[in-house]
């Protein structure tokens, strides 16, 4: 017999009964909260989503403004690219809403400055969930024409010949160009090479022209129209293995310095907790985006390889940083601008 939905049951000692309404309640309210989010996912995106990313005309900005073309057709929303200072940029991203609708398209800058500074207010593991490894560039060591090598072995001999009196710029102070030549030093038996910080590039490569420095960590797009015409002469590039941003080049790990690499990573991340459905969905989009020939050869022409790795290699790429880099830091004294 069934009862009436308003009927009341009187408990007996030590049983707690559940009324006919109240278990029809709690029956709806789980049903819901198991059934939340991939409603949710089903649904997204239903509104303008919003990525974030660094100064125009940057690496990152680049990516993020060829992601956001092809994944505003493919969501049928409206995607906005925002430019924001690096430090801005990451803490505006951590901080959103976790709902897949403010995205961050960014370099090493994530993981970096809390390295790098005492003041970060993210944590670049716990507060980012991981989207692709959307694009990875190396730099290249170039050195003023008239400096009597031609190999990296060969500066190597010159440096520690001439301890002191060479010098290597860079755009400023925890840039990747500083970084990557402290890790040279060291692991080429803690050169004397001295640090000239400039503000910004374009000084940094006018007086590296001019022969005012030696040599520098550059990044390869900033330089090759230089070495092209005869202005730098290039040793080698600082990735793993030889770029087809440098054909012919030859890594420094393979001139005389086993295991050192260097490479500027930019990957597309979302606040943590944002639903697993909608960073699957957003993983498979941009990836499908990134290999599309014509943003490969975009990319390629601004000095940038696509990747479009997975969420765990992103995660993997940035904790390597994190260690290498984090060694060098400390060892060097190195402090951000």
């Amino acid at each position: 017999m069934l009862l009436e939905t308003n009927t009341v049951i009187p408990a007996k000692a030590g049983i707690q009964y559940v009324t006919p309404i109240r278990r029809i309640k709690f029956v709806a309210t789980l049903v819901a909260a198991l059934l939340a989010t991939p409603a949710a996912a089903q649904t997204y995106p239903a509104k303008t989503i919003r990525i974030i990313t660094g100064p125009t005309a940057s690496g990152s900005d680049i990516v993020a403004r060829l992601v956001a073309t092809s994944l505003s057709a493919s969501a049928g929303q409206p995607v906005v690219v925002e430019n924001r200072a690096g430090i801005i940029a990451v803490e505006t991203a951590a901080k959103a809403a976790p709902d897949g609708y403010t995205l961050l398209v960014y370099g090493s800058v994530v993981w970096m400055e809390p390295l790098l500074r005492s003041n970060v207010a993210w944590d670049p593991v716990k507060d980012f969930a991981p989207i692709t490894l959307a694009a990875r560039s190396p730099n290249i060591l170039v050195v003023h024409p008239s400096l009597p090598v031609k190999t990296v072995k060969e500066l190597i001999a010159l440096a520690k010949s001439r301890p002191g009196e060479l010098r290597y710029a860079s755009a400023g102070s925890g840039t990747t160009a500083q970084l990557a030549a402290e890790l040279f030093k060291s692991m080429a038996g803690k050169l004397d090479i001295v640090h000239v910080p400039y503000k910004g590039l374009t000084p940094a490569l006018i007086d590296l022209m001019s022969g005012r420095v030696h040599l520098s960590f550059a990044v390869a797009a900033s330089v090759m129209r230089q070495i092209k015409s005869g202005k730098l002469k290039a040793l080698a590039v600082t990735s793993a293995q030889p770029s087809v941003l440098a054909p012919g080049l030859p890594t420094i790990a393979a001139s005389g310095l086993p295991g050192y690499e260097s490479v500027l990573i930019i990957g597309a991340f979302a606040p943590a907790k944002t639903p697993a459905a909608i960073l699957t969905r957003l993983h498979q989009d941009m990836v499908q985006i990134l290999h599309t020939p014509t943003v490969k050869e975009t990319l390629l022409a601004t000095g940038a390889e696509v990747v479009g790795g997975t969420p765990e290699q992103l995660l993997a790429a940035g904790q390597a940083d994190m260690a290498r880099w984090g060694k060098v830091i400390r060892e060097a004294g190195i402090k951000s601008d």
